[in-house]
């Protein structure tokens, strides 16, 4: 995501500079120099992306990473899809989780949410 973001910035960036170097149609005024000011709210909106939306998500990503290293078997999970169940057994891709019933469900691994911290 943060690619892509930078990319985006780095070519309104460029397309701003070359619009400078666009001579003035005819009849207009020709300019006394560059305009800073679009350079400036270019980088302005660049920074507020990123602190709004690309930094939060790298912190989610992280956190979920990490309860995905911890995970073992007996601990009380909820999957992305709202299923409450306790770990049975894991696998590098997949997750086997018992629900209320007695079932067991085989899930992929990414599919857990979270851990439930009621008992």
């Amino acid at each position: 995501m943060l690619k892509y973001g930078l990319m985006t910035g780095m070519l309104v960036t460029f397309l701003a500079v070359l619009s400078g170097c666009v001579p003035p149609p005819e009849g207009a005024e020709e300019g006394g120099g560059f305009d800073w000011t679009l350079i400036i709210f270019i980088v302005l909106l660049v920074a507020i992306f990123y602190f709004l939306i690309i930094r939060p998500q790298r912190r989610q990503r992280k956190k979920h990473e990490e309860l995905m290293q911890e995970l073992k078997r007996g601990d009380k999970v909820v999957t992305t899809g709202g299923i409450y169940g306790v770990v049975e057994s894991l696998s590098d891709d997949s997750v086997v989780i018992k629900v209320e019933s007695g079932t067991t469900i085989r899930i992929a691994r990414n599919s857990i949410a979270g851990q439930r911290l009621e008992q």
